[in-house]
């Protein structure tokens, strides 16, 4: 049964080694999974570094034109307002 210290009944010492192998299951458990995520990550198809810069510059591209839209149709309402108010 093993090393069973004076201060522990033998109840809690079978308490103490299934925490012990709780711990070792979760322990695997997260060994298993990274090892799947490891896995899983050498099945990913990247895109190619072209392909990348291009539709960045596409995002950046359209980013910008709403931007300015946005900023136009802002101009138009501060127009508007003033002229309402005055």
């Amino acid at each position: 049964m093993g090393h069973i210290s004076q201060n522990l009944n033998p109840q809690q010492y079978i308490k103490g080694n299934q925490m012990n192998d709780s711990f070792e299951q979760i322990k695997q458990s997260i060994i298993t999974y990274f090892r799947g995520v490891r896995t899983e990550w050498g099945k990913i198809t990247w895109p190619e570094r072209h392909q990348v810069v291009v539709e960045t510059c596409f995002v950046i591209a359209i980013v910008i034109i709403f931007t300015m839209y946005i900023y136009g149709i802002d101009k138009i309402f501060e127009q508007l307002f003033k002229l309402i108010t005055k």
